[in-house]
């Protein structure tokens, strides 16, 4: 299946650099999966600033921090404080969200999951959305700068250090945030 999906991150690009990684890739629609949808670094980046920024450059914005974000309301995604992807990704609120980006690659439509994280070896982006995408039969492209991404494979490999998905046993590799939230 021929994917359209991208994903990018924020991290401390000005909203010009930001534009231009976009553009080269010819994004239509920039999902917003931030749970918590500002920057206290860059208010280019909080929700409203940005939807403005977006409608102007004729990219459509959507907020999925509900569904996709990285830091559920729901505790019980929660193991030992860290977010448990493996326990995130068999829930409503996430599956539904997931199905929603299944539709806009089936409609071909040229979309980016936007997260601030702008390394996607460190991101739920690939830990946990990239892989669920991936049992769909879609790889999920990173944008790491103007005209260069990363597929899923080749961010996974480098987080997994070439194990790539599955362990030595042949399980499959299940990843939790690398921070504590509780």
């Amino acid at each position: 299946m021929k994917s359209t999906l991208y994903s990018i991150g924020h991290g401390n690009k000005t909203i010009a650099e930001f534009e231009q990684e976009l553009a080269s890739f010819d994004i239509t629609y920039l999902v917003d999966i931030r749970t918590k949808p500002y920057s206290k670094w860059n208010p280019d980046f909080n929700r409203n600033s940005l939807q403005t920024f977006l409608t102007q450059i004729n990219i459509k914005y959507v907020y999925m921090g509900n569904e996709l974000g990285g830091m559920p309301k729901d505790t019980s995604c929660y193991t030992d404080g860290h977010i448990d992807y493996a326990k995130m990704r068999e829930k409503d609120f996430f599956i539904q969200g997931l199905k929603r980006l299944i539709i806009a690659n089936n409609k071909s439509i040229k979309l980016a999951i936007m997260c601030s994280e702008s390394d996607p070896t460190m991101c739920h982006r690939t830990k946990l959305i990239g892989q669920e995408l991936l049992k769909n039969d879609i790889v999920i492209n990173h944008i790491v700068g103007v005209h260069k991404m990363e597929s899923q494979y080749e961010v996974i490999n480098t987080l997994t250090k070439g194990d790539g998905v599955l362990n030595l046993f042949g399980e499959e590799t299940t990843f939790i945030s690398r921070k504590s939230y509780i």
